[in-house]
């Protein structure tokens, strides 16, 4: 998840958050999930933030 200039990353295998963390991470101030938001496979990303999507992409 891209918070602003953070970077949020969660394992939901190893260490799964608590259900309100997650959708306080996914989620914007309206209540929608953050944009852009893209499933590749079973990694989501959501918000935007260059350095993680060039990590991604590359």
């Amino acid at each position: 998840m891209a918070k602003g200039k953070k970077v949020l990353t969660f394992d939901l295998k190893k260490d799964a958050p608590e259900l309100d963390e997650l959708a306080a991470a996914m989620l914007g101030p309206t209540g929608n999930l953050r944009a852009p938001a893209m499933r590749l496979g079973k990694t989501w990303l959501v918000g935007f933030h260059a350095d993680a999507y060039s990590d991604r992409f590359d």
